[in-house]
């Protein structure tokens, strides 16, 4: 009687598994290549950046990444408390600051790299009102602020921190009137929260930069500051202790004319 057999699964040749291992070895190491190649481009480069210059970073971070594919990400805020970030150890890789002194604070405790430090750009100081408010002032020496201001308030970047603040103060001394409104101020954690307090219309006055003003539609310029009443409006920038090729890149890109059409169009000044 004949008796049938279990079929038995065909047994691979070994040169078939061979192959087929050296095949699933490719696509390992393909795969690793692929990954690290993926991870050096998508790995986003942070840069930290006084709050005044939001629109500008924006729009120079958005046309780097699309030109080159790396990934941009941005911090804002008041220089000074991003730069007290970065001495705690804030993985920034660069820092674009609204002033010399927060830069030099950085500088001295060995935070950047000193031969990666220029100052790029300039601004000035403006007095701004509510895009609907009626009020005319001249600025010049004792002119009529606190009056102007009544039982209403001016909003300024806090001047024992933020440079707009500190910016802002120096001019109403020079001019001889910040005793008379030092108890009629808004602090302002930075110097777009000031803006804002302003476009809002919960405040009649703010002092802000002029860029800051050209950005806010709801916002109208009543004067501007002149220069000799404050220090010169610097925007140092820098490659932080953690930079990275990557980042040495991108700051060679905000030194280069494709970032300076965009600092132009916002109303920044190029500094030589």
């Amino acid at each position: 009687m004949f008796t049938q057999q279990p079929l038995r699964e065909p047994r691979e040749p070994a040169t078939m598994l061979r192959i087929s291992k050296l095949i699933a070895c490719w696509i390992v190491v393909a795969a690793l290549f692929t990954s690290a190649d993926a991870a050096d481009t998508q790995s986003s480069v942070l840069v930290y950046g006084a709050a005044s210059l939001t629109n500008v970073l924006d729009e120079i971070g958005t046309n780097y990444t699309h030109e080159t594919g790396q990934a941009i990400k941005f911090s804002y805020g008041s220089s000074s408390a991003l730069a007290k970030q970065i001495e705690a150890g804030a993985k920034a890789a660069i820092f674009f600051s609204a002033d010399s002194e927060w830069m030099d604070y950085l500088e001295h405790r060995g935070a950047i790299d000193n031969n990666s430090r220029r100052n790029l750009l300039g601004n000035e100081l403006v007095l701004v009102a509510p895009t609907e408010s009626k009020v005319q002032l001249k600025i010049a020496s004792r002119f009529a602020l606190a009056a102007v201001l009544g039982s209403g308030r001016l909003a300024i970047g806090d001047p024992d921190s933020v440079p707009a603040g500190k910016y802002a103060r120096a001019a109403l001394t020079t001019l001889g009137v910040w005793n008379d409104v030092a108890d009629k101020l808004v602090r302002a954690d930075n110097v777009r929260t000031a803006l804002t307090f302003v476009d809002r219309a919960e405040v009649p006055l703010g002092i802000v930069y002029e860029t800051d003003a050209l950005v806010d539609s709801k916002v109208r310029i009543v004067d501007r500051f002149p220069a000799n009443t404050h220090a010169p409006i610097v925007y140092p920038v820098a490659l932080t202790g953690s930079a990275t090729p990557a980042a040495a890149k991108f700051i060679a890109y905000l030194h280069g004319t494709t970032a300076q059409i965009v600092y132009k169009k916002y109303g920044f000044t190029i500094l030589p």
